[in-house]
């Protein structure tokens, strides 16, 4: 159906997905880097008193602390950026992750500030944490609702590709400077570098996000939302929180599993691997971010890949695949990594990372389609931020544990698995979203398939 003109899109669609994905990349470069540095020098900059396995948890831990912080961050972004629109909360989460990135550049380390070193850290983190909880659902969002729902998977997928644009790029940052610097020159100060370079790039990411206008679909519901009110028709409108867990539980509760393996697998992946192939085998800091870097590239291509299979194959098949190949795959990689062999290393993390594609390139489309425009933003985010606090942020952190409390890495092929269990159970019980029409102009709009959406996916507008 066409737009009116108070709503037709004056942006255009490849300008759109340039500021999703440039914005995103930037955002997760930031909050990436931090877990590269938590992995390999916090320990040894904010805990040196610490026995080193310890050090490297406590510096774990204070990564999880941004986990804790992004479903907060869903929460309030998503409740304003369903009232007031993506653009604004987008442009928000970027500049308090940039300001947030920097500041920890400039950070006193242990040797000067003490305890209220490691407090500033934890602060700081939890800013990320919280700036990086607004940012996917709004990213996602503003490229979703201006493409067309044919190749939704695809489009929604690209800003997803920012994850791993951003992890490239932290880690081929720390890469060139690890081969550039003495151990003992990146521990005084080249580990500040990566994080000063922030101001740089949020800078270009702000540039770009400010020319996008509003998606047509959130504008449209808000004029239709502003008549209702002129009109004073209908009950006053609940928050968009309270909505979404009254009225979308199923949806919710099937996202927030569907998203637990994939969530914890990226982490053990990229965060907690890179510090057992360095400090457990021994291997060479270097060798082990190149292959981070190569299987980095891998997933950025990847991803969109499978968002676009989505859209021919629907969401669930897709998702389904993926969490039963990484329920099977920390059984293969660790004997891999055992190896220390470069290539084989950087081979078990490229297949990591395109089993892990498998799964995100459709999350986006996937859990976009479940709510509609006036509660999407909260939902959405909702449903993929919580499970941060007991899936990516505690992974490391409990991969850590067991494979000090059992000595073995078997017990951390069993978590994942157990993971992939209750992921694959939640895409299961989920409802097919592929063609659901994100539109609130008609009481129900049938999918691409000719078939009616799911009673839970219905675009009506609400209030």
């Amino acid at each position: 159906m066409p737009h009116s003109p108070s709503t037709r899109p004056s942006t255009s669609l490849a300008k759109v997905i340039g500021a999703g994905v440039v914005g995103t990349t930037v955002e997760w470069y930031d909050f990436f880097l931090y877990g590269s540095a938590a992995a390999l020098v916090f320990s040894k900059l904010f805990f040196p008193s610490a026995d080193p396995l310890v050090g490297t948890m406590l510096a774990f831990l204070t990564f999880s602390v941004g986990f804790v912080a992004r479903p907060v961050g869903g929460i309030v972004f998503g409740h304003f950026g369903d009232r007031i629109g993506r653009k604004k909360l987008l442009t928000l989460s970027l500049i308090l992750m940039g300001g947030s990135t920097f500041l920890i550049g400039l950070l006193p380390t242990y040797a000067t500030l003490g305890a209220g070193a490691a407090a500033a850290l934890v602060a700081l983190r939890f800013v990320q944490g919280f700036a990086i909880g607004g940012e996917w659902g709004g990213a996602v969002l503003l490229v979703a609702e201006h493409g067309d729902r044919r190749r939704r998977g695809l489009w929604a997928s690209l800003p997803q590709a920012g994850a791993p644009a951003g992890n490239l790029l932290a880690a081929l940052v720390l890469w060139i400077l690890s081969v550039t610097l003495s151990q003992e020159a990146f521990l005084a100060w080249g580990w500040r570098l990566p994080f000063l370079l922030s101001a740089v790039l949020v800078a270009v990411g702000y540039w770009i996000r400010v020319s996008v206008d509003e998606s047509p679909a959130f504008r449209q519901a808000q004029a239709l939302a502003e008549a209702e009110r002129a009109a004073d028709a209908g009950p006053k409108e609940r928050a968009p929180l309270l909505q979404v867990l009254s009225r979308h539980r199923r949806e919710v509760l099937c996202g927030m599993a569907a998203r637990l393996v994939e969530n914890i697998s990226y982490y053990v992946i990229t965060a907690f691997a890179l510090a057992y192939a360095a400090d457990t085998l021994g291997m060479r800091r270097d060798l082990v971010l190149g292959g981070l870097i190569v299987a980095n590239a891998c997933h950025l291509l990847a991803i969109p890949a499978f968002g676009a299979l989505s859209d021919r194959l629907g969401r669930r098949p897709v998702y389904l695949t993926g969490t039963v190949l990484m329920g099977a795959f920390g059984f293969v990689m660790f004997p891999l990594l055992e190896t220390r062999d470069a290539v084989v290393v950087t081979a078990t993390l490229v297949a990591g990372m395109v089993v892990h594609a498998l799964m995100f390139g459709p999350q986006a489309a996937f859990f976009a389609e479940m709510f509609s425009t006036r509660i999407r933003y909260s939902g959405a985010s909702f449903t993929y931020q919580v499970t941060n606090i007991v899936g990516g942020g505690l992974a490391p952190l409990i991969a850590l544990y067991l494979l000090d409390r059992f000595g073995s890495w078997q017990p951390i092929a069993v978590y994942l698995a157990a993971a992939a269990l209750v992921s694959a159970i939640g895409v299961l019980l989920a409802r097919e979203t592929r063609g659901n029409d994100m539109d609130d102009e008609a009481p129900v709009r049938r999918r691409t398939d000719g078939t009616e959406p799911a009673p839970g996916a219905l675009t009506a507008p609400l209030g």
